[in-house]
């Protein structure tokens, strides 16, 4: 082991390394709690966020930390944060992840802009009032699908290898690097805020030749993090579980170890099928053996895919990475001793205002449990608070060490296959079974033969089987402690326990027909019943000190009380319904416990959505939302309460004979009135006035560079045409050449780039030469275009339009794809040299010193009327034509069209709105939706699959007035239009949600300059 030098910084990197008898394994058999007393970890300059080899623990408690992926740069409405952590802690996780995106937030070498839309605050309060930890992830890479992977353009001028300690690269990221630092260190749980964890950099895994991990890179991150304030630890997301950078390794080594995994890949086009051998089976061998100081973490484990251009839909992603992957996966995942588990994606977001990479289009929906339009109808987000509930009450988990997993030892049959989870210092542990062949699609019938502190057991003991259908996993407990009473076994999953003032309570679920065995350990003369529910089915016992329940399970909910304990009987479907909601003291912060004295939370069993609840003196409030007349009722009601509100109104309730409140939400569909862009008046300016002979492109950049920074892609002609030379780095790039004729021009040759799915066109004088409409499969096109015969001695001008999907991602190190430029690689002009024609460039106005700081470096690209700003609200269009965008135009070019409308949108509702195209004319064309200046999505109808594009409120009015614009760019002479466009919604969901403000949105004023 390398020693660090002594300054205090580098001490503090030190923390990750054991306190105590160093452990070391290298292929034998390892206790994890081998090293002295099981010491906790301590960084050396904080004590609240401390950890062992088991777990973190924050302010002394042992957790198990259930996070998702959420980044706030893809939901740009900051009153919006708090409905995503509130409905991630009611899956019963407590912690998000988040990425920074260092291009929006640096546009400009050496400006750093974090106001507004930008402004992460919101986001940390927010978590700090759902009561929701943060793991922040700041870069200055994060891959995330994002352009350039979070590096902004003009880092393809810098002349140095990124990633790396090349002083050029490395002085570009310091600006960023020192202010996102001081942001996040004013925000960290040891100055009051939510922020647990911070990660150095983002996957640093791969490297081309001639390059290989560096260490003191790593360890210069983590120097310039501690010297901005950060002093919470530090954990990796190694790309796969290589061990890099791990705690040990010496200079670099952060203080735990973490790292991803993605097992079924992104392919979603057939979402039925399992490939075999993609079960992560070796997690638990390898963590012993790369960071057995540390916790086993999962800082990326897949929780959706990302989807490409033709590619089958985030339906599809979400089907493949639906309920059975996640019951399957993640408790394998379990399994292996997890106790960091970080789901990406939880809730996806939109790539608006061309953030997105290139290839992927606007949606970044993910197939993630919380959807785009943050719905959660998703039966995967149901099936996730069945797992984040489960490991939220059981603190034993943490306590256990995995042994070895059998098809044998457990089981009747060898088509399953168990792995325990042995309790070390309670009696608690946890067995769990899949089929061998996780891929299988068998209902497997089986008996469990497991020791529990009544001795070895066969279950279930009163007769019959279990059974395990395929793609399911269970986990199965013994010795299973709920606030002192002991669970002997049971085969039914745990969903929850509380301990209420008069009773214990205990939902336990199965599958559809399943059978389960459940006992207590109790005494002869402990009472039994079924106080809920039908008898049929259910056979109760008392033998050999258990209490002994069986069942059939069944849709109907069966309650069994065991003296103080009440069991609820239910099936997985029914389970899907009920909620945990922790009980604060008022509707403005719920707290950040973990409840395993569950103390402080009731049982809801109310449909769609439990937020929160308080207790204000007598009166019991429910913050919650639904979709349908539902019947709520409520559970381990607190003693003091005597009324219930629900969303601040006032219901009448029913109180049971166990003592349960009940009462009944009326959900009426509420009247909603959408515009009819069909009927809407439309006005119309043609957005390509540059490939008229008479257009005057003076003021437009010269593309007169005879040299190139971008050190990975020198150029091939007499001068650069990479737009980023000239600062232009996203959206539409548009170029002019001119040239003077001599008579023996035949074609023209030229090589544009764009990324996947991008597009060009090409006109000479006005005459469309040609197009390449998109690939999915391409970032480049060459394309030669036959020409008219021209004129000696007359002038001509070349005007090519061509878009920028992003720039690509740079994951490995040297390879330097980030700096893949974006407009002309190379062209040809028969009959004449290179440098015959002189060039002219253009991107989005002012490039690098882009105008509208309120959305952003990348929002709007260079077509003419986004140059003019004409997509904000309020455009100078009197005077324009009117037509629409389901008229279109008649030829190849660029239309611009412009409306308005006013909604008036019933308040106490969420509703999902979504801009909605259609295409069954079957030509080529390229469409911008603008909202409220807002680019909200780039629709390309011969590449697909997107066709509804969602649209939060706080973009959109739900109550005022909107604009929206259209860029029609027609790829072929014929011209295009918009087949059709349609608002559409849909169910919309009665909510407890308020607050919701409009991002701001700067309406249209003239743009000094603008050309």
């Amino acid at each position: 082991m390398k020693v660090l030098e002594t300054t205090a910084v580098a001490l503090a990197c030190l923390s990750g390394q054991v306190l105590g008898r160093a452990v070391s394994h290298r292929g034998g058999a390892l206790n994890m709690f081998e090293y002295s007393g099981g010491i906790e970890q301590r960084a050396l300059l904080q004590d609240i966020v401390t950890w062992d080899n088991q777990s973190l623990y924050i302010h002394g408690e042992r957790l198990t930390i259930f996070s998702g992926e959420v980044h706030p740069f893809r939901l740009p409405v900051s009153s919006l944060y708090i409905d995503i952590f509130q409905k991630i802690k009611a899956l019963g996780f407590n912690t998000v992840s988040f990425y920074v995106d260092w291009a929006l937030l640096e546009g400009k070498p050496g400006t750093y802009r974090a106001e507004g839309i930008f402004d992460l605050q919101p986001f940390f309060n927010a978590a700090k009032q759902a009561g929701i930890y943060l793991l922040a992830r700041p870069g200055p890479y994060i891959n995330a699908e994002v352009s350039g992977g979070g590096f902004p353009g003009w880092l393809q001028r810098v002349n140095g290898t990124l990633r790396t300690r090349d002083p050029a690269y490395w002085n570009a990221t310091k600006n960023y690097a020192n202010h996102i630092g001081t942001t996040i260190a004013a925000n960290q749980i040891t100055k009051g805020g939510p922020i647990i964890l911070y990660q150095p950099e983002n996957e640093y895994s791969g490297w081309t030749t001639g390059y290989s991990d560096d260490g003191q890179y790593m360890q210069d991150i983590m120097d310039t993090a501690r010297n901005d304030g950060v002093i919470i630890p530090f954990i990796s997301n190694d790309a796969g579980a290589e061990g890099h950078n791990a705690p040990g390794s010496g200079v670099g080594a952060v203080d735990i170890y973490g790292h991803d995994s993605y097992p079924l890949g992104f392919d979603c086009a057939n979402p039925s099928t399992w490939p075999s051998g993609d079960l992560p089976t070796y997690f638990r061998e390898t963590h012993l053996e790369q960071s057995p100081s540390t916790p086993f973490s999962l800082v990326e484990f897949q929780g959706g895919s990302f989807d490409p251009w033709q590619g089958s839909g985030f339906e599809n992603c979400a089907a493949l990475l639906g309920p059975e992957f996640e019951s399957v996966f993640y408790k394998n995942n379990i399994a292996a001793g997890v106790a960091f588990l970080n789901l990406y994606m939880t809730f996806g977001g939109t790539n608006w205002g061309n953030l997105g990479y290139p290839d992927g289009y606007t949606s970044y929906d993910y197939g993630a449990a919380i959807s785009e339009s943050r719905s959660i109808t998703r039966e995967k987000y149901s099936e996730l608070k069945l797992l984040g509930n489960f490991l939220k009450v059981s603190p034993s988990y943490l306590d256990v060490v995995p042994g070895t997993t059998s098809n044998s030892t457990y089981t009747s049959t060898t088509a399953l296959t168990v792995t325990p989870l042995i309790g070390r210092s309670t009696k608690s542990s946890f067995y769990v079974v899949r089929h061998s062949d996780y891929t299988s699609l068998d209902t497997t019938s089986y008996t469990l033969k497991v020791p529990t502190s009544a001795g070895t057991l066969t279950l279930p003991q009163l007769g019959g089987s279990l059974t395990l259908n395929g793609r399911d996993s269970k986990i199965h407990v013994t010795d299973y402690d709920v606030a002192g009473t002991n669970i002997l076994y049971s085969t039914a999953e745990v969903f929850t326990w509380k301990n209420f003032s008069d009773y214990k309570a205990l939902v336990v679920y199965g599958g559809a027909g399943e059978h389960h065995e459940l006992a207590i350990s109790s005494s002869s003369s402990a009472k039994i019943s079924i106080v809920d529910g039908s008898k049929s089915g259910v056979t109760t016992n008392i033998q050999k000190g258990q209490a002994i329940i069986a069942w059939d399970v069944s849709s109907s909910r069966r309650i069994v009380r065991v003296d103080d304990l009440l069991v609820f009987l239910l099936d997985r479907n029914s389970a899907y319904d009920y909620w945990v909601p922790q009980v604060g003291t008022s509707d403005s912060t719920i707290g950040f416990t973990t409840e395993e004295t569950v103390a402080s939370s009731i049982i809801v069993n109310a449909g769609y959505l439990v937020r929160y609840a308080w207790l204000q003196g007598g009166e019991l409030h429910l913050s919650a939302d639904f979709n349908a007349t539902t019947t709520v009722e409520v559970i381990g009601v607190p003693k003091a309460a005597s009324s219930l509100y629900v969303n601040g109104v006032l219901y009448s309730h029913t109180k049971t004979s166990n003592g349960f409140w009940t009462a009944s939400v009326k959900y009426s569909t509420p009247k909603i009135s959408l515009p009819d862009f069909s009927k809407l008046t439309w006005k119309y300016v043609d957005s390509l006035p540059e490939i008229k002979s008479t257009y005057d492109d003076s003021a437009w950049v010269n593309a007169d560079h005879d040299w190139t920074n971008n050190t990975a892609n020198p150029i091939v002609t007499p001068v650069s045409l990479y737009a980023s030379d000239y600062g232009f780095n996203t959206g539409h790039l548009l170029y002019r050449g001119h040239f003077v004729a001599n008579g023996n021009e035949k074609t023209f040759y030229v090589e544009t780039i764009g990324g996947s799915g991008f597009g060009s066109s090409v006109w000479l004088n006005g005459t469309l030469l040609g197009s390449w409409t998109g690939s999915a499969a391409n970032d480049s096109a060459a394309s030669t275009y036959t020409l008219p015969t021209l004129k000696s001695g007359s002038s001509y001008t070349l005007t090519i339009l061509t878009s920028n999907t992003g720039l690509e991602e740079d994951w490995v190190v040297g390879s330097e794809t980030m700096k893949t430029p974006r407009g002309i690689l190379d062209f040809d002009l028969s009959g004449h040299n290179q440098s015959d024609i002189t060039w002219k460039i253009t991107g989005n106005l002012g490039g690098e010193d882009y105008v509208d700081l309120t959305r952003g470096p990348l929002n709007e690209g260079g077509l003419y009327a986004e140059r003019q700003g004409w997509h904000q609200p309020s455009p100078p269009s009197s005077d324009w034509q009117t037509s629409s965008p389901l008229d279109g135009i008649s030829q190849a070019g660029v239309g611009f069209y412009s409306t308005s409308f006013t909604l008036d949108l019933p308040k106490g509702y969420d509703i999902p709105l979504y801009f909605t195209f259609g295409n069954s004319s079957g030509s080529s064309y390229r469409v911008q939706l603008y909202v409220n200046g807002y680019q909200f999505g780039t629709y390309v109808p011969q590449l697909g699959p997107q066709t509804k594009f969602p649209v939060p409120q706080g973009i959109l009015n739900y109550q005022g007035e909107n604009w929206v614009a259209i860029t029609l760019w027609a790829q072929e002479s014929s011209g295009a239009k918009v087949d059709s466009l349609e608002l559409t919604y849909t169910t919309p969901v009665l909510t407890a949600l308020t607050g919701i403000e409009s991002s701001p949105q700067p309406a249209y004023s003239q743009r000094a300059g603008a050309y």
